[in-house]
């Protein structure tokens, strides 16, 4: 089993360069942080758990720009967004983004996309909150095609341009993850256009497996190829070796957003679990 964690990258928790070589020299495998641009203070919708917003969703750093500060001070360590709200970025700007990433960190970035859940943070960016998962998946299809092609063009209903010249290519094209809970919807995007699934907490994966097994075969695809990844997983033994004994072999732990004393007794106490 292969560990990894996610935090709420701020301007008030651990340095997310301290961060990362602490992850690497533990032996974790991956360092995944979110993403929020803004968070209006209408609050018009609520989060997600019915709580009040934690004070960590206003204040997150660009997941891109701190991601390369760790890729640049570790040399394994895998870098991802967990998870990007890619309905809300110019899929050309942030394919080169990631793409100039992956060739500087020769390879190591994963690309965690979600559908997001705040309508009036996605008002601002002008994409219909009840459209996103179809913008979303124009971007992933269009940056795809801008990572592989040497002339990539795009005729979608939310994303079109004309075939273009676009370097640098990334090292290896980014596996693209999508984040979010079991459903039809989901496991029918995952088969068509991503790499894997990060569901949250990883709860009830025994149920759902086998509704993604089948939507990767209805979609052609060798259901092999789909890569879970539980994200934000609380972990202790006896659950990494459920989750072993379902086939998954990369597991996502969550720290908190807070100072090194804070984070590093519980990256310890996830390295005794290796």
């Amino acid at each position: 089993m292969r560990l990894g964690v996610t935090m709420f990258a701020t301007d008030r928790s651990m340095p997310i360069t301290d961060l990362a070589r602490a992850a690497e020299e533990r032996g974790l495998v991956s360092l995944w942080v979110p993403e929020h641009t803004h968070i209006p203070v209408s609050r018009r919708t609520p989060h997600p758990s019915g709580q009040p917003l934690p004070e960590m969703y206003k204040r997150t750093l660009d997941p891109l720009v701190a991601l390369s500060y760790a890729a640049a001070v570790t040399e394994r360590l895998t870098v991802g967004t967990g998870i990007m709200l890619l309905a809300q970025r110019d899929p050309i700007a942030t394919a080169k983004a990631v793409a100039t990433l992956d060739l500087l960190s020769g390879g190591r970035f994963a690309l965690g996309v979600g559908f997001g859940w705040n309508a009036e943070e996605m008002e601002t960016h002008h994409v219909p909150y009840d459209r996103r998962r179809e913008v979303v998946r124009e971007h992933v299809l269009a940056m795809k095609g801008l990572w592989t092609e040497e002339a990539a063009g795009f005729a979608g209903e939310h994303v079109a341009f004309e075939p273009s010249w676009s370097w640098p290519k990334p090292a290896r094209v980014p596996p693209v993850y999508l984040g979010g809970g079991a459903g039809p919807k989901m496991f029918a995007h995952i088969a068509e256009y991503a790499d894997g699934w990060l569901p949250l907490g990883g709860g009830g994966l025994r149920d759902a497996l086998p509704a993604l097994r089948e939507a990767a075969e209805r979609a052609g695809r060798d259901p092999a190829t789909i890569e879970v990844i539980p994200f934000g997983v609380d972990p202790d033994r006896g659950k990494l070796e459920h989750l072993a004994g379902l086939g998954v072999g990369h597991v996502v732990c969550s720290v908190p957003s807070g100072p090194a004393d804070a984070v590093l007794p519980v990256l310890d106490a996830y390295a005794s679990l290796l």
